[in-house]
């Protein structure tokens, strides 16, 4: 049998997205009392039974920083 489909291994794999979720849930908590998805850009359209949110200056500030950590992380390493 494969060594994927040890317990063992699985557990890690689970572990690991646990992990990965937790720490994903505490950045959205921190950046949610940034203000970051309501930024001036960002555009809200309400009608009578829909509202549709386009965070475009929210998508562009995260893609930005995003790509600098990258370019930093390449450079270190």
């Amino acid at each position: 049998m494969l060594a994927l489909f040890e317990f063992e291994n699985i557990g890690k794999v689970l572990l690991f997205i646990g992990g990965a979720i937790a720490l994903a849930g505490f950045v959205l908590l921190v950046l949610g009392k940034t203000g970051l998805g309501r930024l001036p850009g960002d555009l809200i359209i309400k009608r009578e039974n829909l509202t549709v949110y386009i965070p475009i200056t929210t998508m562009l500030l995260v893609s930005i920083l995003i790509s600098l950590l990258l370019y930093l992380f390449s450079k270190w390493r």
